[in-house]
């Protein structure tokens, strides 16, 4: 079973459109490799940009966090100085209407004695 001439002659007609089509879609593909390469590289620098923004973030975070502490001692020291003043305050009281309370029942039993 040979091949007509005619039959040649379009076969050599495909393969030489096939081939003048494959550099373009070989360079369509190289073209969206190249895309897809350069959108990665983005996104890469992107994340590490917002890497950077959260590392910064946290130390902002830290340092806050470290005043607040420093708040809560100062507070905690504060706190301490007025409940010991409040101790100090109620002790003299207590003192003072003990002796009040002795003075009082001395002179009413004095009285009681002389009358």
């Amino acid at each position: 079973m040979a091949l007509a001439q005619e039959d040649i002659d379009q076969i050599q007609l495909l393969i030489k459109k096939t081939l003048s089509e494959m550099p373009e879609t070989l360079n369509a593909n190289v073209r969206y490799e190249l895309d897809l390469r350069e959108r990665t590289i983005r996104v890469e620098e992107e994340l590490k940009h917002q890497r950077e923004l959260m590392v910064e973030g946290f130390k902002q975070m830290d340092k806050r966090f470290e005043q607040v502490d420093k708040r809560f001692e100062q507070m905690q020291v504060e706190t301490t100085k007025r409940f010991e003043q409040l101790t100090s305050r109620i002790d003299h009281f207590m003192v003072w209407s003990f002796a009040t309370t002795l003075t009082v029942g001395g002179i009413v039993i004095a009285t009681i004695k002389f009358l």
